[in-house]
């Protein structure tokens, strides 16, 4: 035994044994950063959420822009926090804040809509100490109501539901998922329906259901936007109802058989057929278009009825509800009811030029189709843009009603945009109609007038901007994103959050004491993503719900094929 210290000594001499133990310490040094920043390991270790939890972001490399495009990102950031901040100290645990009285309501189930559907924004901003003090919460949830209320299904679906799915895809908590599961089978009375549509809300405990749009009738959106969250939550529990309820909907669209593919804005949800004549894009059918092209993504696009059932529907949309006006030559979506449009154009209706541009982007379309929608998608979206840009506040109005163009002999249907493309594709001159970049007017003539001015924090036009930035690359759409933000901050601002406006006509705005629950789940989230050089939330990897939750795409196993009859 006496040899050995000898030995140890001698070998220690050597030059390369010197360094071991630096080398050690280093690899002891970097295990341990790398450990702890890791944000799906860090925070599982630490057993107290009293600790500081926080880690930073990854860094943001510059862009093409430099440094200016992280700098904004952070700017949204931290319009996050000061939004998170007012809520946890005015309204915590409550569905959300009132910006102007500092206080809160419950307006959504009483269960803290607010903390539910941002969730999945604080781990994509890295704000990972406000995600894991907001876990406990969310842990003791259990979704009670009284015997006189009732959980709107629609809402409840994309705003907790998803936001729950999407919390646990990011982050794998499994308390999220547990919970998820537990709403998603409270929520399913809502499927007890002759046709299957659901009904309009649901009482998480008793299982009873309420109408609310009239004897027996469902408004389109509301019936169809909750494949994405109930057919991802049927991949992880392996409960098969979860998927049967919703892809029956699918079935009951498709058999309806609606001449067009113009399906109309309210069903029977008894019969499962139409129930008026209105065709549209806006409030009452816009999240069921969107579910169709997402839930073929999501699934990675193996459902060929939805796919075929997209396509018809946004051809059908490009062909008979879009517009240009006969100034500036704006194009816009309306609504038609017996195939008379109204000329109505909604904040709402923004969403769709982001959604035509990722089909677009994603299916495998025919050159010339794939042209036309991404024209339609990039009109639509500087439309949008410009009904912002017009305003002295810089932020757009809810509805506005667009000059309809005069029909003359040249132009039998106005100004339906695919006559005025189908006459440019004969002649090409440089720019195809609607396309046209024009000035604003703040002051004289515009292309419309107001119809409800007020501004809600809404997301559908910086949504698309982002989508259109991602998938053209054209930095015009962060520039104007920076604008809208600007505007937000010096208009929509209070001491404890951000607050809607009576009317974006004037300045400096009138607030009103709301601040919803989107703001800080949709709005926020994709002006942050807009800004972000590095794609956080790839799109050909994750798919975003109608509340700006991203689920992760998927496969269905062979057993799931067979037992849904996926083909």
């Amino acid at each position: 035994m006496a040899s050995i210290p000898l030995v140890f000594s001698n070998w220690t001499q050597r030059p390369l044994a010197r360094l071991i133990p630096f080398g050690l310490g280093a690899f002891l040094f970097l295990w341990a950063v790398a450990y702890f920043a890791w944000p799906t390991h860090g925070p599982h270790t630490l057993p107290s959420l009293e600790l500081d939890v926080s880690f930073p972001p990854q860094p943001l490399p510059p862009g093409r822009g430099g440094k200016k495009w992280p700098i904004r990102a952070n700017a949204v950031r931290r319009a996050f926090l000061h939004s998170y901040d007012g809520y946890k100290k005015h309204a915590w645990a409550s569905d959300e804040l009132l910006p102007l009285s500092n206080s809160s309501v419950n307006n959504f189930n009483g269960w803290g809509v607010t903390l539910v559907d941002g969730l999945d924004t604080m781990w994509i901003m890295g704000l990972y100490r406000e995600f894991y003090e907001t876990i406990p919460v969310i842990a003791k949830m259990d979704f009670y109501l009284d015997e006189n209320s009732f959980a709107p299904f629609f809402e409840t679906v994309i705003r907790y539901l998803g936001g729950l799915l999407s919390a646990y895809a990011l982050s794998g908590e499994p308390i999220l998922l547990a919970r998820a599961d537990d709403l998603g089978r409270m929520l399913s009375p809502a499927f007890n329906t002759s046709s299957g549509l659901p009904r309009f809300s649901v009482n998480t405990v008793t299982g009873k259901t309420k109408q609310a749009w009239g004897d027996g009738t469902a408004l389109l959106a509301e019936a169809l936007s909750c494949q994405l969250e109930y057919k991802y939550l049927a991949h992880l529990t392996g409960r098969r109802d979860y998927f049967h309820n919703v892809d029956r909907l699918m079935d009951v669209i498709r058999d309806a058989n609606v001449p067009g593919y113009k399906f109309p804005t309210i069903w029977d949800y008894n019969e499962g057929i139409p129930a008026n004549e209105q065709f549209s894009a806006g409030a009452f059918a816009d999240s069921a278009y969107e579910y169709l092209l997402k839930q073929y993504l999501l699934t990675s696009k193996s459902e060929s009825k939805v796919h075929d059932l997209y396509l018809h529907v946004a051809n059908s949309v490009i062909e008979n509800l879009l517009y240009i006006t006969p100034n500036r030559r704006l194009l816009y979506v309306t609504d038609t009811n017996n195939d008379n449009p109204s000329h109505k154009f909604e904040h709402l209706s923004c969403f769709l030029p982001g959604l035509l541009a990722l089909g677009a982007h994603t299916l495998d379309l025919p050159a010339r189709d794939a042209q036309i929608h991404m024209w339609a998608a990039e009109g639509l979206a500087y439309t949008c843009w410009m009904t912002y840009a017009d305003q002295p506040s810089g932020l757009g109005p809810d509805e506005v009603n667009m000059v309809p163009m005069p029909k003359s002999d040249e132009n039998p249907r106005g100004g339906l945009w695919v006559d005025h493309l189908e006459r440019w594709e004969r002649t090409r001159s440089p720019v195809p109609p609607g396309l046209e970049r024009v000035p604003p007017l703040l002051q004289g003539e515009r292309d419309y007038s107001m119809r409800k001015p007020g501004y809600f924090l809404r997301p559908e036009a910086v949504e698309s901007m982002y989508l259109l930035w991602r998938i053209t690359g054209d930095e015009a759409w962060r520039e104007r994103g920076w604008a809208v933000f600007q505007a937000l901050e010096r208009e929509t601002k209070t001491s404890s959050g951000y607050a809607s406006l009576s009317s974006v006509e004037r300045t400096p705005a009138s607030k009103k004491d709301e601040m919803p629950s989107f703001f800080m789940a949709e709005t926020l989230k994709y002006l942050y993503l807009l800004f972000t050089d590095e794609e956080i939330i790839p799109l050909n990897q994750w798919v975003f719900n109608t509340e700006a939750h991203p689920l992760p795409i998927f496969e269905w196993s062979e057993w799931e094929k067979s037992e849904y009859g996926i083909h």
